[in-house]
């Protein structure tokens, strides 16, 4: 198996994105998957690479990558060395970040890559933005939602939080895991409420027309499964898996110290590999 990782996309205007790639060599050439980590994520959390490498042997290449702004940096990757960033991250950033991918894998790999068939995971917040993104990118062929999230207005603060947040510029979410102060910029607000639209994921899963997989634990505490049945509401003709008492991550933790994918993992890979085949 071909794995690269931490190949860097260098951006003149922007901050540089690292990726990683999976696939197995063949003479043939192999369709694309574009994975997109979730709020407080990186392409190296938990599991996600032993989720790759199952990708690469059922025949795709498999490309994951941090969001240019989620806290980490080129030469540190995990967690959230650069808080910085991480409180200057918005919707627009992502969308950016995910078109600067897709256009570096269309030059990189295009040796090895049937970019007829492009399947774009996105799980958690990764899932709103790639439900957006769907909307906005003819080239994707094929939506995965991995416990996404349907709608982006309902995570803002509200109320005195608001004000306050509106006064000071910051607020800070605690990291269960690192324990660290996460800050959002004011402007993370301003950049949503610029532009609502487009940033309104029923309208983007009303409007698409390819085929759609929605994948939920119905014990998911951090993004509830009625989210998913509300995409699934949007968009008829799309597809739901519901896994019975499957929690936010599918059975993955970081650090995920084991070679054995997590059973919930396993089987949601699985899922979106039959769904891209058919």
């Amino acid at each position: 198996m071909h794995i690269e990782k931490n190949i860097v996309i260098e951006r003149p205007e922007n901050r540089p994105i690292l990726l990683d790639v999976f696939y197995k060599p063949s003479e043939e050439k192999l369709p694309l998957v574009l994975f997109c980590h979730g709020y407080k994520g990186f392409k190296d959390w938990g599991a996600w690479d032993l989720m790759a490498k199952e990708f690469a042997n059922h025949g795709y290449l498999f490309v994951k990558f941090n969001f240019s702004h989620n806290g980490g940096t080129i030469k540190e990757p995990i967690d959230f060395p650069d808080l910085e960033a991480f409180g200057e991250n918005n919707y627009s950033k992502e969308l950016a970040d995910l078109k600067d991918v897709l256009d570096y894998c269309e030059e990189a790999f295009k040796e090895q890559t049937d970019f007829s068939q492009i399947g774009l995971i996105g799980h958690s917040r990764g899932g709103g933005i790639a439900t957006l993104y769907t909307n906005e990118d003819t080239r994707i062929t094929h939506l995965i939602s991995w416990a996404g999230v349907s709608d982006f207005s309902i995570r803002f603060p509200v109320g005195d939080k608001f004000t306050e947040w509106k006064k000071t510029n910051v607020y800070y979410v605690v990291n269960g895991r690192t324990q660290q102060k996460m800050p959002h910029y004011f402007q993370f607000w301003e950049d949503y409420a610029s532009n609502p639209d487009r940033f309104n994921i029923k309208k983007a899963a009303q409007a698409i027309k390819i085929p759609h997989l929605i994948i939920h634990g119905t014990n998911d505490s951090s993004v509830p499964y009625w989210e998913a049945e509300n995409l699934h509401e949007w968009n008829k003709n799309s597809k739901i898996y519901e896994l019975k008492g499957a929690n936010h991550v599918f059975g993955a933790k970081h650090p995920w110290k084991t070679k054995e994918i997590p059973n919930d993992l396993l089987k949601i890979t699985h899922k979106t590999i039959q769904f891209l085949r058919a």
